[in-house]
Order: structure tokens, then C-alpha cells, then sequence
């Protein structure tokens, strides 16, 4: 088949009269090649092509010659080293063409890979370690020699080398031996490793404001240990997650005198002909740089730098919102990165609308060396949800630590430990008034394994929490705990179908008051659709109270017309009621608006409760986990 490849019209008339050339039409009959090789070719006649639209008519004669040497060379990156290339000249109506016909020949294949090692990574001690870099070697023996395939072998060894210990290796041989007639390629790659890189003092720049002694609670290793690049990237990111820094950069530097090799145990400074952790040119090596002195066992000590640049003092924030139950909502929130010159951050605010009004002061810790960050804040708090008024007054602490899983998983973990002394004063609409004094202990543990944290498509998620806490003036116990989980399926190009479920029970004797947080009640835009916000619960005189046994159960489907819009179909159904045997399920179906945004998927569903036969309006942001 002929391909159309390029068509340039750029006709310009010369100053002094004289016509200068047109790019030409270029059709290539590709003669099998694959799409690559293809692409390959297209872009290097292409660039060709473009020359045609500065030179006189006579030049076109050489651009021809230059184009099919192009395509020859084109091909020998792709493995073809003994194509026949024709290029034929012709006109239309529209000027020159070039017809280039291409007969690739037998594509070269891998046939002998030789991968050696140089340096202290010979030792014994790493013998398993090379092992594993010849069997990751990507091009293999049997595979088509491509010759960006090539480039990024010899980079991802290296970069494996160099990565771990051994910051100063570089490449000493960088072979591909073509014998093109049998259309065989045979690889040479040697590998210095240089010596063991250890990591020495701690230096920092950039500290002002902040205490210098932060680094040392992101910056963790002890003296003396040998160079990870891993590491020292999580350092960086740690501190860079913190709002502490605007930047932060963690790398080796030069010796210092404290991690020079003491008098009679190191040499002088050799010269080694490469550049640590650069690739030299296969023929011309690379020029000489300089390195540190290396002590009698072949080890180099260097100090880890660490520079940041500090984020702002202080910053106010506001915003607003709109809920379909609560109304209008407004926040101001205030934080300040020092306080009292200790690495602590304060966040306070205020938050507004219909149905609650909360004021907070938290102190965010920086984290341990398990990298688990603490909390400590007070509270005040008032809610006014379905005939249940609770005013209430706290003192918390919380522990949360998040991981990832092992190697290049997306698999993320989260424990939350609590314990919070409250002080509530409930208000039952056309009942009791009393206070409830509760000191309570929580814990979560959640495993979260999507594509997209903010708004997935495939995954999985679930959660196990728990609680006990005592009311303390009269000393009775209760407990709790909880179970949810969600599960997305893609369907097609966009559409995704979701599963999400929960449950959760509480234990105290008939006489134990709750606090409200600790029982149960659901219904609204994030649980059970169809029914208003915490109206299915425990009726108890004129209010919806905390029920001890919740189930909840929703299956939708979302089907999206671009990357931005879409709809949703929707079942929901469940109830909080006193037991799990006296549940009277509460079913709600419907379909609604999707909007995909930075901050997550808006949903503005509408709803029908099939057991109150409602229809409702609901409205939210992003995934509820």
C-alpha cells in the first residue's frame, strides 16, 4: 500500500525574480515496515522536506540524495541495515513529488548480550545483585535491535547501578556490533560501579524560620550508611508534602573535612574518565571529572545536603459552599507554620450553615521517626439535625499514619488512632434536655487500591473501624464498629459501575446514653438518596436519634458522553434501627448530573424514597470515602 506522508505547499517568489523551490509531495510505499518504523522514516524526510522551501530549484537534486539517505538511516535505527530505497522524481499539478519505495530487507534481531561489571560491585557480597541486573536487562536476546530500545537499556542498567550504593558508576563500554548480512546484532555493555558511596553529616540550608531539627525527623539514616537514591527522593517528597517548605531538594554533596577518610587511610584524589552516572560515547569515552578521595576499602563518604526553601508564615483562607440540605455553607480558616518557634503547625477556623456551626484549634506535629503524624485540638461545636440539638464542647488527640504498598504498588494504607473528652449538652425535640460527659478511644484502619484517588474508575476500597468509650459520670461502658466498603468497575471507554456498602453496630446496655457520634442515623446525598440528611434513624419523640445497628447498600452506573459529562442511574437502600432484625429498608432510586472537576466529580442526583414517596433534589462533591 502507498502512503501519503507529507504535503507541503510553500510556494515563494524569489526577490530577484527567480522561482524558488516548492516542497516537494512525498508518498512512501513503506514496503511492510512496522508503524514505528514508519514514523521513524516520515519524521526524517519530513525534516528533509522543510529545506525545500529556502533553496533554488537547481538544489533539489541534493535534497533528493539527502531525503533517501535519510530514510536509509531512518531504517537503520529500527534494525533494517540492508534495506533498498528507491526515490523517484516526478510533477503533478501541484509541483514535485517524491516517490520513495522502500524494500526493508531482514529485520536485525539481539543474538549475543555481553553485560560485565567493574569495580567494588564484583565483590562477593553483590553477586546476587548483578545476577538480578542481567536477568532485568529489557533487550534480550531474540528481540528486533532498535536503537531507542538500546538507549534505554544501557540507561535503566546504569540508573540500577547507580541507584543503590553505588552513586559513581558509569559506563566504560557501549558496544552493538552489527553484522548486517546475517542480520545479527551482538551487545557489549561494561559497567564501573566505583566505589561504595556512604552517607556522612547532615548539612541543611535554608532554615530561618524553621528549626534546623526538622530535617531530622524527615531525614532519617544513621552515619555511615550506604547511599540510597530512594531515599533520599522520599526525604525530599516528606518534606515537600509539609506545609513547612515551598521546596525542598535532598542530595549528596562534596566531602566535607568531618567525612574525609582520616590521615594514612585514603589516597589522593584520583581522576576517573567518566562522569558518575553518565553514559560516555561508545567510541570516545567521556571527559575526566574529578572525585573524592576513597578510603584503603574503596568507600567514599558524603554528606547529605539538604535545602529548602521555607513556605509562607501565616495564610488565611476562606470559602464557600452549597449543600441541598445545609444551604449555604461558609468556612474562615487561619494557619501559621511556627508557633513559639517550634516546628508545629496551628489550624484554626470557623465553619457556618443551617445545620451546624463548629469553631476548632488544631496543633499538627511534624511526624516521629515511623513517620506517623499527631494532633492535638479543641472544639465547639453545635448540630441541629432532624429534632436532635447538640451542643458540645472537646478536647482530642489523634495519630495517623499512611503508607504505600511494597514496590510499585497503588496500594495505600491509613491507621487513625483517637481519644476525645467531650462535654455534650443534648436537647431532644419535645423531650429530654441532659449533659453527657464521654471519654471515647477510636480506630481505623483503611486500604485503598484505585486508579484515581479523587475520582476513580477501577479499584477497590474498604475500611474497619472501632471504638470504646464510658460515660463518665455515670461510669457505663459502650462500643462500637463499623465496616464499609466500595468497588469500581469500568465499562468501556469512560462508563464505571460502582458497589458500595456499610455496616456497623454498637454495644451498651439499655440505660447508656450515646454520644451522637457514636450511634447511627443515615439517609441524604451520601448514603441513602431519596430522603433527607440523618432522617433515618431511631425516632424518639419528635427527633431522629443515633441508632445502634446500621446497614446500607448502593449500586450505580455512570455513563460519561466526554471526558467532563456524564449521568447516573441509581438504587440505594438500607436503615439504622434498633436491631438488625427490626430493619425496615428504606429504598431510593434515581438518576442525576455528572461533572467531572479538579476537586472530584460533582453529583446533582434526583431522587425518589420509596417509603416516604418523596422526590429530592441532592447535590455534592466528590467521592465519599
Amino acid at each position: 500500500m502507498r502512503v501519503a506522508v507529507a504535503l507541503i505547499l510553500a510556494g515563494l517568489l524569489g526577490m530577484a525574480g527567480s522561482v524558488r523551490a516548492q516542497a516537494p509531495e512525498v508518498i512512501i510505499d513503506p514496503g511492510g515496515v512496522p508503524p514505528a518504523a514508519l514514523t521513524s522514516i516520515t519524521e526524517a524526510v519530513a525534516a528533509i522536506t522543510r529545506l525545500a522551501d529556502d533553496q533554488d530549484g537547481g538544489e533539489l537534486s541534493r535534497l533528493r540524495r539527502r531525503a533517501r539517505d535519510a530514510a536509509v538511516a531512518a531504517l537503520a535505527t529500527q534494525g533494517y541495515f540492508t534495506p533498498i530505497v528507491t526515490l523517484d522524481a516526478g510533477t503533478d499539478v501541484a509541483g514535485e513529488t517524491w516517490d520513495i519505495s522502500i524494500e526493508p530487507g531482514k529485520r536485525a534481531v539481539v543474538t549475543a548480550v555481553d553485560l560485565q561489571f567493574t569495580g567494588r560491585v564484583t565483590r562477593p557480597e553483590y553477586a546476587q545483585r548483578i545476577a538480578e541486573l542481567r536477568k532485568n536487562w529489557s533487550l534480550a536476546v531474540g528481540q528486533p535491535f532498535v536503537n531507542s530500545e538500546w538507549n534505554k537499556a544501557k540507561s535503566a542498567l546504569l540508573e540500577a547501578v547507580s541507584s543503590r550504593d553505588f552513586m559513581m558508576a558509569y559506563m566504560t563500554r557501549s558496544d552493538a556490533a552489527v553484522f548486517a548480512d546475517s542480520a545479527e546484532v551482538h551487545l557489549a555493555i561494561t559497567i564501573d560501579s566505583g566505589p561504595l558511596v556512604r552517607m556522612g553529616s547532615l548539612n541543611t540550608q535554608g532554615f530561618k524560620r524553621v528549626p534546623e531539627s526538622l530535617a531530622n525527623r524527615y531525614v532519617r539514616y544513621d552515619k555511615g550508611e550506604p547511599y540510597s537514591q530512594d531515599k533520599l527522593d522520599g526525604w525530599q517528597q516528606d518534606l515537600q508534602s509539609t506545609s513547612f517548605f515551598r521546596g525542598a531538594f535532598v542530595t549528596l554533596g562534596t566531602p566535607s573535612s568531618e567525612d574525609a577518610p582520616a590521615a594514612g587511610r585514603g589516597g589522593p584524589s584520583e581522576l576517573a574518565a567518566a562522569t558518575p552516572g553518565g553514559d560516555p560515547a561508545v567510541s570516545g569515552g567521556a571527559t575526566a571529572t574529578p572525585m573524592p578521595a576513597r578510603d584503603s576499602d574503596g568507600e567514599v563518604t558524603l554528606p547529605v545536603d539538604v535545602r529548602v526553601v521555607e513556605g509562607p508564615a501565616r495564610r488565611l483562607s476562606t470559602s464557600i459552599g452549597v449543600d441541598d440540605e445545609a444551604g449555604v455553607r461558609g468556612e474562615v480558616m487561619y494557619r501559621q507554620n511556627v508557633v513559639f518557634g517550634l516546628p508545629v503547625t496551628l489550624e484554626s477556623g470557623i465553619s457556618l450553615d443551617r445545620l451546624e456551626q463548629r469553631a476548632f484549634a488544631d496543633f499538627h506535629l511534624p511526624p516521629d521517626e515511623k513517620g506517623q503524624k499527631d494532633s492535638i485540638g479543641v472544639l465547639a461545636s453545635h448540630s441541629d439535625i432532624q429534632g436532635l440539638d447538640v451542643r458540645r464542647v472537646a478536647l482530642g488527640a489523634t495519630r495517623l499514619r499512611e503508607r504505600k504498598g511494597a514496590g510499585d504498588s497503588r496500594v495505600e494504607y491509613e491507621n487513625r488512632w483517637g481519644v476525645l473528652l467531650a462535654y455534650d449538652k443534648v436537647k431532644i425535640d419535645g423531650g429530654d434536655e441532659f449533659n453527657l460527659p464521654t471519654a471515647t478511644l477510636t480506630s481505623e484502619w483503611l486500604r485503598r487500591d484505585v486508579d484515581n484517588k479523587y475520582d476513580p474508575r477501577e479499584g477497590n476500597l474498604i475500611a474497619v473501624g472501632g471504638g470504646a468509650g464510658v460515660v463518665l459520670d455515670t461510669g457505663k461502658p459502650f462500643f462500637r464498629a463499623r465496616l464499609r466498603g466500595q468497588k469500581w468497575w469500568p465499562v468501556g471507554e469512560r462508563d464505571v459501575l460502582t458497589l458500595r456498602g456499610e455496616v456497623g453496630r454498637v454495644w451498651s446496655d439499655s440505660q447508656t446514653r450515646v454520644p451522637d457520634d457514636f450511634g447511627f442515623r443515615t439517609g441524604g446525598a451520601r448514603s441513602i438518596r431519596g430522603y433527607r440528611y440523618q432522617s433515618i434513624g431511631v425516632e424518639l419523640d419528635d427527633a431522629v436519634v443515633g441508632a445502634p445497628t446500621l446497614a446500607v447498600a448502593s449500586l450505580e452506573y455512570d455513563h460519561y458522553f466526554d471526558e467532563r459529562w456524564g449521568m447516573g442511574v441509581f438504587v440505594d437502600a438500607g436503615d439504622a434501627a434498633e436491631s438488625f432484625g427490626e430493619m425496615e429498608w428504606h429504598v431510593g432510586y434515581g438518576a442525576g448530573l455528572r461533572v467531572r472537576t479538579p476537586a472530584g466529580p460533582i453529583f446533582l442526583d434526583l431522587a425518589y424514597g420509596q417509603k416516604e414517596r418523596d422526590l429530592r433534589l441532592h447535590f455534592s462533591l466528590g467521592i465519599a470515602f
